[in-house]
């Protein structure tokens, strides 16, 4: 991929980012940190380590993008991470500056190959849209774990049964 047709990728898909980005701190921020421990079935994650997953992965997307390869760490939620309200703060004092920065990524960055753990190699504009695939799907995971425990699911894409649509009145 030339570093114009990388970038012109990238321009199409920063303002999704943006906007998935506080998409995504809404379900973060409306897991219940009593019941944070969830799990619908013992093969799936739990909702704080499902959380974790979502955040930390963006982190690893966005750095990726910006450094031009791939991150080191093994993904592990932190012992430092023990609720909602850690993963808030990690996804608002370190994710979001990060991706605040891929604005700022040059073409020739947004062109860079780069390997993705040795299963493949592919331009760094290529993990952004990965990221947004990836979080969808985590994101989707976990809005599903909100209503078994107890807590109203928030809107993602439009209304939800607990957030219904609100029009203004002169519609």
């Amino acid at each position: 991929m030339q570093p114009n047709e990388a970038n012109i990728v990238a321009q199409f898909l920063l303002p999704t980012v943006k906007r998935e980005h506080e998409i995504t701190r809404k379900v973060i921020a409306a897991v219940p940190a009593p019941k944070c421990t969830y799990t619908p079935d013992e093969r799936s994650m739990t909702a704080i380590d499902l959380a974790w997953h979502l955040a930390s992965s963006e982190w690893m997307f966005s750095r990726m993008v910006v450094d031009g390869a791939m991150p080191g760490g093994e993904g592990k939620r932190p012992d430092g991470i023990q609720t909602p309200e850690d993963v808030l703060k990690f996804y608002d004092e370190t994710v979001a500056p990060v991706k605040a920065e891929l604005s700022s990524v040059t073409p020739e960055q947004f062109a860079k190959v780069i390997d993705f753990h040795g299963m493949f190699q592919a331009p760094a504009v290529t993990y952004m849209s990965l990221m947004l695939n990836h979080s969808s799907h985590h994101r989707g995971q976990l809005s599903v774990y909100l209503r078994p425990m107890g807590v109203k699911v928030p809107g993602i894409y439009g209304p939800s049964g607990d957030e219904p649509i609100t029009r203004p009145a002169k519609a």
